[in-house]
């Protein structure tokens, strides 16, 4: 079901960002076909009755107006065991909005697990980028995750919501 879920998002994202009219998409800005965006993401996170320091990297690439696609990594540290995440990623950007940009998007996450078999996981993620200067942005959202093959005798959770704060640079 989450799959299809998230075969559909992107294609009612693509589908919409083809019907645009023209002047829409000369509109788009920084998040028009061919801008580039790297992403830095800090915070905390919490997985095996442990807390972590969570620190990462990602960039993304628009292949058309308002959708990109990217791939980040994560590290999280200061818990046992140690976790390493890599998530490709798709993601559409309502520039129409002037000032508020909100986004929708998709992504498949693969967590390797020090000394514990690595799982995978899909899911989605809604917000809003804020314009912090020049080609700043500062985004505001929430994710869903759902875990793929989850063993609830490893695992206490086999799905997760939770915030999401992210800087972005745009060129």
């Amino acid at each position: 079901m989450n799959k299809k879920l998230a075969a559909f998002t992107v294609a009612a994202t693509a589908a919409f960002a083809l019907n645009l009219p023209a002047s829409a998409q000369e509109a788009a800005g920084i998040f028009s076909k061919g801008h580039t965006h790297f992403v830095v993401t800090a915070g905390s996170g919490y997985a095996f009755n442990e807390s972590y320091l969570v620190l990462g990297l990602g960039v993304s690439h628009y292949v058309i107006d308002g959708l990109n696609v990217g791939l980040s990594v994560e590290s999280w540290s200061g818990g046992e065991p140690g976790l390493y995440k890599v998530t490709p990623s798709v993601q559409y950007v309502f520039h129409q909005i002037p000032r508020l940009n909100p986004y929708i998007g998709a992504f498949y996450r693969r967590t390797y697990i020090d000394g514990r078999p690595d799982i995978n996981s899909t899911g989605g993620r809604a917000g809003v980028y804020l314009a912090a200067g020049g080609n700043a942005y500062i985004g505001l959202g929430a994710v869903y995750e759902s875990y793929n093959d989850c063993n609830k005798a490893i695992y206490s959770s086999c799905s997760d919501t939770y915030p999401e704060v992210t800087f972005t640079i745009a060129f």
